[in-house]
């Protein structure tokens, strides 16, 4: 496989294809496909195949009405895992109906990954989301592999500039993936009523005198986590995220 590549997909969009090293400069490596400008940026992790079709159905107002229209509006660089599952499957989507002209980058382990002209044997392997605009294949060859390297990339990505991560349903991965964003000092804002982790998290921030296991203890006490109901008007998260990626 090339270091760096166009890929195109059957629906006829393109994205750009980075493979990176262990050990190799993230900003460096990054401005190869045009990723040189920065910019705020929205990191989205959540439930990938275990999400469930009615729970996929319920949360998709979330991005085409604010998730996207947000990052069209704001300009901002989104980040997810890239495959066409979950939570990262209602992103591209959204972004494709919204007719987003924002980077949508995937960051995914490259020894987990299927797409066109690229087979993979694993029992395991995704398919990548065919409207992302760029995705970056990292080493590792398990679920969980990509979570330090996305958390890394959102904030090169970013450099100056605020970032946010907004948490949506989500399990064993997810909480890898929310602890490592929090570990850059990146706000974490937990949809409740999502489903799965996000609702155990909200929970335990909403009733702190229950006992909760250890992993989710130990990012509550890490970082700065924001609970959004899913019951409550959808202008109100849009009115959190700006908050917290604006600066005045």
């Amino acid at each position: 496989m090339e270091t760096s590549f166009t890929l195109t997909f059957d629906n006829q969009s393109t994205a750009e294809v980075l493979k990176i090293q262990a050990g190799q400069e993230i900003s460096t490596a990054l401005s190869t496909i045009n990723l040189k400008k920065r910019s705020p940026v929205l990191v989205v992790i959540g439930g990938a195949s275990q999400i469930s079709q009615p729970d996929l159905v319920r949360l998709e107002r979330l991005f085409v009405e604010v998730l996207a229209p947000l990052a069209k509006e704001l300009g901002l660089c989104v980040v997810d895992g890239g495959t066409d599952s979950g939570v990262m499957g209602l992103m591209g989507k959204a972004r494709n109906q919204v007719k987003g002209t924002f980077p949508l980058i995937g960051v995914s382990p490259i020894g987990l990954v299927k797409f066109p002209h690229h087979s993979n044997s694993s029992s395991e392997a995704a398919t990548l989301e065919p409207h992302h605009t760029h995705f970056l294949l990292v080493p590792g060859s398990k679920w969980g592999d990509e979570s330090p390297w996305l958390a890394q990339i959102a904030s090169v990505l970013a450099g100056e500039h605020p970032s946010v991560t907004v948490l949506i349903n989500g399990g064993a991965i997810a909480l890898v993936d929310a602890t490592e964003n929090v570990k850059f000092h990146r706000p974490l804002i937990v949809i409740a009523e999502s489903g799965r982790l996000a609702d155990e998290i909200a929970t335990s921030l909403s009733h702190p005198e229950q006992e909760v296991r250890q992993e989710i203890a130990s990012l509550i006490a890490m970082g700065e986590l924001r609970v959004f109901n899913l019951s409550d008007p959808l202008s109100k998260l849009r009115e959190l995220l700006t908050e917290k990626l604006i600066i005045e």
